[in-house]
């Protein structure tokens, strides 16, 4: 089976909470604060690896989370930061959020990297709020909780040479004659239910990756079949070899039919260059259309040639064509540099909403919620420092405007607090 798509669940991870702690030393009567910070958490970042050609691992493991940062400790001890985990995905992978289908990469070459979710930062030990007035804080903050998601990845093959055709056309049987590849093949429609690749050698030096794709029926640009699975695989290749059955009753509407749901999934796909080929040539009905096909086809501008993928007749001369119309073919827009297309922003987000939730209230919001889950409640200064927060964000005038009484509780991210005066 070829694993092409997958979705994961995928965490960064936490950031260790800040201490508080005093010099307790012989002979220092007034030590100070040395509380130190807590370690950040490590991130998600998913890489290339041009040796990888499935995702075929993401099912096998599908949640992945990274290491949370260490706490801080005595004498302004930094904890260590979490261990960032790589993930190694195959060229050719774009990744969206799962939820709301954001794209968030697109990765097409080698050593290419992009930083999924971003670890939550240290919590600020105690020895970080001392300041000329307060010199002695019991003041800290809890690591930030790292970030998470869904995420679902594709992988679009990244090919020379596409092999496109209605089914038992004959492609996986070409595929097999011109290069190593051994896919699996039978004399009946639908074999191939996934793509395969083979690398054919021209001459001494030059290759071409072929990628033999499922056949293709009328509606697969609406999804019919397997539509959308399969054509999403051709947008990256560069030639498309239209692969006719000579023994079909119509080759011509076929190949009409199969550009028209091109042109329908991507009207780009229109616009590559298309070498049109008839196959079976070791068939009568093939002789017979050869002719009629060489002149419709070539007065719609496209290059025709006749083949035999049994016999190995015109295998040659098609493979020199597709050579030469690589090489005049443009070269695949990627990236100038090594950055992959990443479209995700980390923002802070200072807005929030209050809402009942039975017989209390939620306040919602990504800033809010963040300082609620880095704020000690057990300790008076913190509790302080939250409250002071509210006041500021106009939080505390929102719940008053709302209807909040003394004594309702009061939920903010995991936390649960009770209203005072």
């Amino acid at each position: 089976m070829f694993y092409d798509k997958a979705k994961i669940y995928i965490k960064s991870g936490n950031g260790g909470d800040g201490m508080i702690s005093f010099r307790r030393e012989k002979f220092v009567p007034f030590g100070g604060p040395d509380g130190g910070d807590g370690g950040k958490g490590g991130d998600i970042i998913v890489t290339v690896n041009r040796h990888l050609n499935s995702l075929i691992k993401f099912h096998r493991q599908v949640h992945f989370r990274a290491g949370d940062g260490v706490h801080g400790g005595k004498a302004n001890k930094t904890g260590a930061n979490g261990e960032t985990l790589y993930l190694e995905v195959p060229p050719g992978t774009v990744i969206r959020h799962a939820e709301t289908g954001d794209l968030l990469a697109d990765l097409t070459t080698e050593g290419q990297e992009a930083s999924l979710l971003t670890g939550g930062r240290g919590g600020r030990g105690n020895a970080r709020f001392a300041n000329s007035v307060n010199q002695a804080p019991r003041l800290a903050e809890r690591g930030e909780p790292g970030e998470e998601m869904w995420a679902t990845l594709e992988l679009k093959l990244i090919a020379d040479v596409g092999i496109v055709g209605v089914p038992n056309a004959g492609k996986s049987t070409l595929l097999s004659v011109i290069s190593a590849a051994r896919p699996k093949i039978a004399d009946y429609p639908f074999t191939t239910l996934h793509p395969n690749l083979g690398v054919v050698s021209v001459d001494d030096e030059a290759t071409m990756v072929f990628a033999d794709i499922p056949g293709l029926i009328e509606g697969a640009a609406e999804g019919v079949g397997l539509g959308h699975d399969f054509l999403r695989h051709v947008e990256r290749t560069r030639v498309l070899v239209h692969l006719l059955d000579g023994s079909a009753a119509e080759p011509l509407t076929e190949w009409a039919m199969i550009n028209q749901e091109l042109a329908m999934y991507d009207v780009e796909m229109e616009h590559k260059p298309q070498l049109v080929v008839l196959n079976k040539l070791d068939l009568p009905d093939a002789i017979a259309w050869e002719p009629i096909l060489a002149e419709e086809i070539k007065k719609a501008d496209y290059s025709f040639c006749a083949i035999s993928a049994v016999t190995g007749q015109g295998i040659p001369e098609m493979l020199r064509k597709v050579q030469q119309m690589l090489a005049e073919a443009p070269l695949p827009e990627l990236s100038q540099d090594d950055e992959p297309v990443v479209i995700r922003a980390h923002e802070e987000d200072d807005a929030f909403w209050i809402e009942r939730e039975g017989d209390g209230w939620r306040v919602h919001g990504k800033k809010i919620e963040r300082i609620a889950a880095m704020t000690y409640f057990e300790f008076e200064a913190t509790l302080n420092r939250f409250q002071t927060i509210l006041e500021k964000m106009g939080i505390t005038q929102a719940l008053e405007e709302a209807g909040v009484k003394e004594g309702d509780i009061v939920y903010i991210g995991d936390e649960e607090l009770e209203w005072a005066e």
